[in-house]
């Protein structure tokens, strides 16, 4: 009898031992997030500056939900880095199902925001609420990741709670593995959503 597990529930152990996914050490495996970044321009570190002021006065009132850091967080973020340009397209509330070869458990789950480019999966971003550690993410993200279908193009992530932000790098061929970059946060006060931003520009470029 098949067993469904939910995505949220889901551990790094559990799909270290259902899908054989291993943690890649090398800086060299994941140098997306930080090797050559495009700049940042002046208007948009100006519209960047208007999400922390919009995010830091909705926390005021918590709790924050997740359509809500969608709204004010995601969104332009997304617009920003070209993501709702062609040859991108955007999907909301995707289902995943998801099984390792003769198991009888399936991972069941709803991706937040899908970003897809010919039918490739580009970007998975699992938002949380604002009280929410990221780590808590980080599994659940990868359990929609290791559903894409392509099996020669690496899928990148994104999770973050509103305030703080993780990129993922998932790689499948031969064997699933996985990292992860720094953690980003827009509450110091030189706030690092314009290192977002350039990941997410450079992200859009590489997959374009």
């Amino acid at each position: 009898m098949v067993q469904f597990i939910q995505a949220q529930n889901v551990g790094l152990a559990y799909l270290e031992e259902r899908f054989g996914l291993q943690l890649a050490e090398e800086e060299a495996f994941f140098i997306e997030w930080f090797d050559n970044l495009p700049e940042i321009t002046d208007l948009e570190k100006q519209d960047l500056d208007r999400v922390k002021l919009h995010f830091l006065r909705l926390v005021k009132r918590p709790p924050l939900s997740e359509e809500t850091v969608k709204l004010v967080v995601l969104s332009p973020l997304l617009n920003l880095a070209g993501f709702y340009d062609e040859p991108f397209y955007i999907r909301g509330e995707q289902s995943i199902e998801i099984s390792a070869e003769n198991e009888e458990e399936v991972i069941r789950g709803k991706i937040d925001i899908l970003v897809i480019q010919e039918k490739l999966w580009l970007l998975v971003i699992e938002s949380k609420r604002s009280s929410f550690s990221l780590l808590e993410a980080i599994p659940q993200a990868l359990a929609y990741m290791l559903a894409d279908p392509s099996q020669d193009k690496p899928t990148f992530g994104l999770v973050t709670n509103g305030s703080d932000f993780i990129f993922l790098k998932l790689a499948k061929q031969n064997q699933p593995r996985y990292a992860i970059s720094d953690q980003f946060t827009l509450l110091k006060r030189k706030s690092e959503l314009y290192q977002v931003l350039s990941v997410l520009k450079n992200l859009s470029q590489i997959l374009s």
